[in-house]
């Protein structure tokens, strides 16, 4: 048995993890043709055998404590992370639990919005994490058979990029966009105010997932409101606020991002008729438009969505830049760690790296030249590593270079994915290649140089976990080729673990 290992660590690193993945993703294969064949009896057959198998429990452990962003943030217990050894007896707890699970209250922790007011973040426990992912394994393959193919939030092999390209070839001067408006939409308090009645008549799962849900979505109830909301930190959350607003955009033709939408109207079409169906929609749902928040915009005015600024020229073109609610947080951020006097400027650069490389990466598909004055916050990071570091400019230069990571940029050039195509179908030459255009670089080079596989254990990568560069001497300044391996975050976290234990 797992759980007796009288060296936990050693037992949890060499577990099978490679069979564990390809275990897990042919039961969610076989879920997820069921439903496309409309066999919704032998889908909820195939989801207990998900829920009993012990590849997902231990694959859904390692995701919630050692993947996922909020990995060190404590739930009620106040555990902020596992052991290797609490990581197994987890698992048993799991395995003679999963079908008849209760979940514990939730911490709550206020997060401020930019309005001035505060959204409550509620916590789950790592175990209710655990279960709750071992949950999505099962629920996500059936309803990816069921959803629309303009929904782009919190999906697999679907992200924003695909959002702004379908409003870029919606509003493009082909599709005499010049002449169109958008309906920015905003639903009231989405995640609050969710019908608990809503989500469970349209889950798709046996008894025993459908208890456990049913009580984790009342763990988190507002009193003033005891039969809707879906807690926002739960790691299933998002999947089943999908499942509640899933057909929303059969309405009229439009682009979802979870509960951010915009609808795009022709001349002809009547805002006021379609807001009504919208509204009759979010009712039956326990929802309601904001008033105060949904408005109606002439393309050519512009409009916020996702981060960037969408706007028709007069000319007919089609532009799409950062935000600037996006860019000053994105500011913001930077001028935190330029202006921290606890660490040097060599440090700076090295926290300054990731985050500007994100932020460009994000926007590498709108029009990024002069971007938001981005000159004027490295000239501030130029004047202050010259100080600091004691350097010629020369130098400084360098370190500049390293904090700023250029990342190449071609406005509108995305490639969206195929229509109503999932990471679940099971053709994993289309989504291995797909990923693969999702990276640039150094990190593209090595992925086409695998064959679209893992460096470390061979499987092919897809869009289920990010793709991280391993420098295979452990120096990070040796850019060569063959000291590079594109793999698997999992593989990348293992590999770290070993070599610190080594």
């Amino acid at each position: 048995m797992i759980g007796h290992s009288s060296n936990a660590s050693e037992s949890w690193k060499n577990l099978p993890w490679k069979q564990f993945r390809k275990n897990l993703f042919r039961l969610q294969k076989r879920v997820y043709k069921a439903i496309r064949v409309g066999d919704k009896h032998k889908a909820q057959s195939l989801q207990r055998l998900i829920l009993k198998s012990t590849s997902a429990r231990l694959l859904a452990i390692r995701q919630v404590t050692q993947l996922n962003a909020g990995k060190k943030t404590a739930g009620i217990d106040g555990k902020a992370s596992l052991t290797m050894k609490q990581r197994l007896e987890l698992n048993e707890k799991l395995r003679t639990n999963a079908n008849n699970w209760y979940h514990q209250s939730l911490r709550k922790i206020p997060i401020p919005k930019k309005e001035g007011k505060t959204r409550i973040l509620k916590v789950p426990t790592i175990a209710d994490r655990a279960w709750q992912c071992l949950a999505k394994y099962a629920l996500e393959p059936a309803h990816e058979a069921t959803f629309h193919a303009r929904s782009y939030g919190f999906r697999p092999g679907r992200g924003a990029q695909d959002a702004q390209k379908i409003l870029q070839i919606n509003l493009n001067s082909h599709a005499n966009g010049i002449r169109k408006r958008v309906l920015e939409l905003d639903i009231e308090a989405c995640f609050d105010r969710i019908s608990h009645s809503a989500i469970m008549e349209r889950l798709i799962a046996p008894k025993g997932i459908k208890i456990g849900i049913f009580r984790c979505l009342n763990a988190g109830v507002n009193p003033e409101y005891p039969e809707q909301g879906t807690p926002q930190g739960g790691v299933v959350s998002p999947l089943l606020a999908n499942i509640a607003l899933n057909g929303i955009e059969d309405i009229h033709p439009s682009v979802r991002y979870a509960d951010d939408m915009v609808i795009l109207l022709k001349p002809e079409d009547n805002a006021d008729t379609i807001l009504e169906r919208i509204s009759q929609f979010l009712a039956q749902r326990g929802m309601k438009v904001s008033e105060k928040k949904t408005r109606l915009t002439a393309s050519t005015d512009g409009f916020d969505f996702l981060g960037w600024h969408f706007k028709v020229q007069s000319n007919g073109k089609f532009r799409s830049v950062p935000s600037v609610d996006n860019f000053k947080a994105f500011r913001k951020k930077v001028k935190h760690i330029v202006n921290n006097s606890n660490y040097g400027a060599t440090v700076k650069a090295l926290k300054l790296a990731p985050l500007v490389r994100g932020w460009r990466n994000y926007h590498r598909y709108c029009k990024m030249d002069g971007s938001r004055k981005l000159y004027y916050i490295q000239y501030r990071a130029f004047k202050v590593f010259n100080k600091e570091s004691n350097q010629d400019r020369e130098s400084s230069k360098k370190l500049l270079d390293k904090a700023f990571p250029s990342v190449p940029y071609s406005e509108n050039k995305h490639v969206n994915v195929k229509g109503e195509k999932s990471p679940f179908d099971g053709d994993l030459t289309y989504w291995s290649e797909r990923n693969s255009t999702l990276y640039f670089g150094k990190t593209s080079q090595a992925l086409k140089r695998q064959n679209h596989k893992c460096g470390y254990c061979g499987l092919k990568m897809l869009s289920e976990e990010k793709v991280h560069l391993h420098h295979i001497d452990g120096n990070h300044d040796n850019w060569k080729a063959k000291n590079l391996l594109a793999i698997h975050e999992s593989c990348h976290d293992y590999l770290h673990m070993c070599k610190s234990e080594s």
